[in-house]
């Protein structure tokens, strides 16, 4: 993934990252069952990024322009920290998360990939999106994952941001030395830290 010195001066910043859905946690495709059930597949790499960022201290909050149930348990079982749905203007809430969490722009990455992204992704400090994005959304980046959406591109990015801060080495080195179940229980408690 190409950078620039600005793209890692900004990512010092981040302390909340701000997620899209379909198209960033998702490929944007969209099954529809019998019954009119939505389904959509989410990243397993994706998800350990996220809770990785979290336990590192950034706070997460997810911005979608879609209603769904599939969401609200994943964005549960990550524990999200901010969670709004069916939001076609997504500012309204940003301005929300800002106040809440007493955060300037420059403090927020935000990962869009289309049109509805855009309002948002110019007031960030870390705009980001997917390799497979609009071009609009590309335009307004700092950063464009080399992976498409729904495809590991979240936690490529937040990778990069957590190697800005210069957390991402201990991440690995608490992998590194896993022996036992003991062990590993303890990587996840001691990340944090």
């Amino acid at each position: 993934m190409q950078y620039t010195q600005d793209a890692l001066a900004r990512a010092k910043n981040v302390k909340m990252l701000i997620l899209d859905v379909d198209g960033v946690l998702t490929d944007g495709s969209i099954a529809v069952g019998d019954n009119g059930e939505l389904f959509k597949t989410f990243n397993v790499r994706d998800g350990l990024g996220i809770t990785l960022a979290q336990k590192l201290g950034i706070k997460t909050a997810i911005i979608t322009g879609r209603e769904s149930k599939m969401l609200a348990y994943r964005a549960r079982e990550l524990k999200i920290n901010a969670f709004y749905q069916n939001k076609k203007n997504k500012v309204p809430a940003y301005r929300e998360l800002l106040a809440e969490y007493q955060l300037k722009d420059e403090d927020v990455a935000y990962i869009g990939d289309d049109l509805f992204d855009l309002a948002v992704m110019k007031r960030v400090g870390f705009p980001a999106t997917v390799a497979d994005a609009t071009e609009e959304a590309k335009s307004v980046s700092i950063l464009i994952s080399d992976f498409a959406g729904g495809k590991g591109a979240v936690r490529q990015i937040i990778e990069f941001i957590l190697k800005a801060q210069e957390k991402w080495q201990a991440v690995i080195d608490s992998y590194l030395n896993i022996e036992d179940e003991t062990d590993a229980k303890e990587v996840e408690k001691n990340i944090s830290q």
